[in-house]
């Protein structure tokens, strides 16, 4: 194997990237780190935005503080993944950062470089949550004649439970709860 391309984020389901690759892969010639930067988060209208339109979205904030925050941002797990990699033997590294549709750009970049093997976190959602946001890594399977490996983070009991977390499952629960009402109401009559 010459190259691996490893995809990473800053969510946890990235960090299971790296007990994958030294469990699993036979060490490459080289290793390809690739952050894309999502440049309107979360947001839906951001994945329908199409080639011109994204084009244009990247030239407008070019020079910005928001995408001089998101270059940072990279830079940080770029180089944390990078130095993990070092610490472990792996030698010949390129880090690269882009800029739109994670599926896109994963896809680009290993036709690009010839890659034989990528490497993806798997998020682990499911049920609603994957229909709003997606999965880039069924889109990367479903796009690229590469094979892919997902590496799965094991999900244990000992993880802490955050008020994020808290207040999503409440808000989910609520308008669910709330939609059955409603939906009780238009029933009845």
């Amino acid at each position: 194997m010459n190259k691996v391309l490893i995809a990473v984020d800053g969510t946890k389901a990235s960090t299971a990237v790296l007990s994958t690759f030294y469990n699993l892969v036979r060490r490459p010639e080289h290793v390809i780190l690739l952050h894309v930067e999502k440049l309107q988060g979360r947001s839906l209208m951001l994945d329908m935005l199409g080639d011109a339109e994204m084009a244009t979205l990247k030239e407008s904030i070019a020079g910005t503080e928001h995408k001089h925050a998101l270059d940072e941002k990279a830079d940080k797990i770029l180089n944390y993944y990078k130095s993990e990699l070092e610490n472990n033997g792996t030698v010949s590294i390129t880090a690269k950062i882009r800029t739109g549709h994670p599926c896109d750009e994963i896809v680009k970049v290993a036709a690009e470089e010839n890659v034989d093997l990528i490497l993806l976190g798997n998020s682990g959602r499911r049920g609603l949550n994957r229909v709003i946001s997606g999965s880039v890594t069924r889109e990367v399977q479903k796009h690229t004649k590469v094979p892919v490996l997902v590496a799965k983070r094991p999900s244990t009991c000992e993880e802490p439970y955050s008020w994020r977390d808290a207040i999503a499952s409440v808000s989910v629960t609520s308008a669910i709860v709330l939609g059955l009402f409603l939906l009780g109401t238009l029933v009845r009559r």
